[in-house]
């Protein structure tokens, strides 16, 4: 019998190591920690050899999916292959070997590779400073909308709202509520673009900021967008960009000369850096002249001395207990500096053609709920496959047994039955045909009735799951009792 968990190895006296004394010292080591912290039992862990250790869990390393394994399209979240050699030189010794508390004398490499980075994504966005401190998307925005506050105080005009699309990020209303402010919603109109009337009706002398992903999270970029920025600064707020999807804009678009005043980098998406499983993350912040006083401390300076950190005047203060995911800013800045400005451009053109292929091969399938011209990612409406009996959720669940991963499900929330695909710039053309050929083979499926869509996933290590239940009744404990059954 396949055995799936390590407490079903458990086999009394087969341990992998003895807390015995192991020869060092008659009646072995003297007990150091406090006599309230010891422990009055023995913990109940499984008793199993090293080398049934190492095979389990070697094992179960190949089960989850991941970009190494397989194709991953999750819309919104760019999973593309992480190229090895960005983490060979990202765990070098140097780097490493690191404390960020050591004297600048001794991490003067570290801090010019930090000082170029920042270089590096203000000339990329056209933004002339930064800070790298934010360790993710949704701590950029949160830092971003401190900054804002701190300098919309500073001219003596504090406000109340932060307006953001419909078609917005989740994590956009919720930094817009956790730093204080309160959300106020604009309406898409029938090509998925910002309404602008309905913009302008909102907008008022309570306008903090504006947010707005471009392109949006249905893959469309808003041509409008100067007219917006300018409607927005003429209501005195700051314009905000969610850099999520920076991935179709590399080479092509300055965000800074469409009139923002602030963008978060995802580096962990856009830049190569290793993504899932909670991180690490980074999420750096380009800022105009305007906000730079603001930033978060310390920032890397240069002078004739060399690199130092100093903290900006009237600085927010930090956001991170040291310099930000200093791994993942290495792994940024060699991908960066290995492509140049020619392999960046290369990399965003890659990936609108990818998206638009895998839309030109579905759409007579899977409905496009907007007509409008998309960029490095779709979002397909399984409309088409509900009348038939089957929701997004089936065809996502189904694509597993195809070894494929599911796209983004349900979002964006003005899709119905959304499917949201990002092939991204680093998958083939045979490996986005076998992903089209699943598609079709699932809407085919839907025609036919075929009970593999109740069921699936049917090939999978997990089959089926209560997606209700799951949440409210997650069981993640081994029962004690069971120990040692097996």
């Amino acid at each position: 019998m396949k055995k799936h968990i390590i407490f079903e190895y458990h086999k009394p006296g087969c341990g992998s190591f003895t807390r015995e004394n192991g020869g060092i010292a008659e009646g072995g080591f003297e007990p150091r920690e406090p006599e309230q912290f010891r422990r009055r039992s023995e913990p109940s862990l499984p008793e199993v050899s090293e080398n049934e250790v190492v095979r389990h869990y070697t094992r179960l390393s190949t089960l989850n999916h991941h970009v190494d394994k397989d194709f991953y399209p999750l819309g919104s979240c760019t999973m593309k292959y992480n190229p090895k050699v960005n983490d060979a030189l990202a765990l070098r010794e140097g780097f490493t070997a690191l404390h960020p508390a050591q004297p600048d004398t001794d991490c003067q490499g570290s801090m010019e590779l930090i000082h170029e980075l920042g270089e590096l994504l203000c000339r990329i966005t056209g933004f002339p400073s930064v800070t790298l401190q934010p360790v993710a998307g949704s701590h950029g925005e949160l830092t971003a909308l401190f900054m804002i506050r701190a300098c919309l105080e500073a001219r003596g005009d504090a406000r109340r709202q932060v307006v953001i699309p419909d078609s917005a990020h989740g994590t956009n209303p919720a930094s817009i509520a956790f730093a204080g402010y309160d959300v106020v919603e604009v309406k898409s109109d029938e090509k998925g673009l910002v309404d602008l009337e309905h913009l302008k009706r909102v907008l008022g002398p309570q306008t903090a900021a504006f947010m707005i992903t471009n392109p949006n999270t249905l893959g469309i970029y808003e041509p409008r967008i100067r007219e917006i920025t300018q409607l927005v600064h003429e209501a005195g707020g700051l314009c905000y960009m969610d850099g999520a999807n920076l991935n179709a804009l590399l080479g092509l678009v300055q965000p800074a000369k469409s009139g923002f005043d602030i963008m978060h980098i995802n580096l962990h998406k856009t830049f190569s850096v290793p993504h899932g499983g909670g991180g690490p993350g980074a999420g750096p912040l380009v800022l105009s002249e305007e906000l730079a006083p603001f930033r978060p401390g310390p920032v890397v300076v240069r002078d004739e001395q060399g690199f130092h950190w100093r903290k900006p005047e009237q600085s927010i203060g930090r956001v991170h207990m040291w310099h930000g995911n200093f791994g993942a800013l290495v792994r940024a800045y060699v991908y960066i500096r290995r492509l140049g400005a020619r392999g960046l451009r290369r990399v965003s053109e890659n990936a609108i053609l990818n998206a638009n292929y895998v839309r030109h091969r579905l759409k007579d399938v899977y409905r496009l709920s907007y007509d409008s011209p998309t960029l490095h990612e779709v979002v397909f409406s399984a409309r088409n496959q509900k009348k038939l009996g089957y929701k997004a959720s089936h065809i996502a669940k189904r694509l597993l047994d195809f070894g494929l991963h599911a796209p983004t499900t349900y979002f964006p929330l003005i899709v119905p039955e959304a499917l949201m695909i990002e092939p991204t710039e680093s998958e083939s053309r045979e490996t986005l045909d076998r992903f089209c050929e699943a598609m079709l083979q699932i809407h085919h499926e839907c025609e036919e009735n075929n009970p593999l869509l109740d069921s699936a996933p049917n090939t999978t290590p997990v089959g089926r799951l209560n997606d209700v239940l799951a949440i409210k009744r997650a069981d993640l404990c081994w029962p004690e009792e069971s120990h040692g059954e097996s």
